[in-house]
């Protein structure tokens, strides 16, 4: 199982870690808290004193196209912020 997607990079998630020295992570659904504190210090090499998830729902789209009216969700996922010990970040880029 895939545990990590992508890193999360809105301006919410720029702001908490700035503040707070906290990451936003997309992941797996299946995913506990361990498996992700693991995965997380495995690639990164990190100590991390917290984790939070939370599983955000899809928005409701709709537009208007040439053959009417569409509407549907787009998907939802689970979201993981975990929270680092002082002076230790990470580097999206550097696992490129």
């Amino acid at each position: 199982m895939d545990i990590l997607k992508k890193p999360i990079l809105t301006e919410k998630a720029s702001a908490l870690t700035e503040k707070s020295n906290r990451f936003t992570f997309s992941v797996n659904h299946k995913a506990n808290k361990i498996q992700i504190k693991q995965a997380i210090e495995k690639l990164y090499g990190v100590t991390i004193v917290s984790v939070n998830t939370m599983v955000v729902d899809g928005k409701a789209k709709s537009r208007y196209t040439k053959a009417g009216f569409v509407s549907g969700r787009s998907p939802k996922y689970k979201k993981a912020i975990v929270t680092l010990k002082d002076g230790e970040t990470i580097d999206y880029y550097a696992t490129l």
